[in-house]
């Protein structure tokens, strides 16, 4: 891991480092050669370089942050949560869909590398 991801994690509330973690474990389940990096200030996963994706917890939300192409194509499965271009909101009450991210995670490494 490295430094700045470590201490992001660290100075979030015990919930959010909770989540963290687990987003990072599914990301890392679905694309184990992913890693872990910080872009535009927030938790990201890596491959050969490129974002697969950025994550963080909000007050009031989990925001994920894959490719546009991501969200078009698991746009059924994201219907229940808020959605910009390159944006998932999912409300900080609610289950979070761990196996889901994975799978965006895997989806972003096939779409940037084939």
């Amino acid at each position: 891991m490295s430094n700045g991801f470590d201490k992001y994690i660290s100075r979030q509330p015990r919930t959010a480092q909770a989540i963290l973690e687990k987003i990072r474990k599914a990301i890392r389940k679905a694309v184990p050669k992913a890693e872990d990096s910080l872009s535009y200030g927030v938790p990201s996963a890596k491959l050969n370089g490129k974002n697969l994706l950025c994550y963080a917890v909000f007050s009031g939300h989990i925001g994920i942050y894959p490719t546009p192409g991501a969200i078009k194509h698991f746009k059924k499965e994201l219907s229940k949560y808020s959605l910009a271009k390159g944006t998932i909101r999912i409300p900080i009450e609610r289950r979070v869909p761990y196996s889901l991210i994975g799978k965006i995670a895997k989806h972003n490494a096939k779409e940037l590398f084939g």
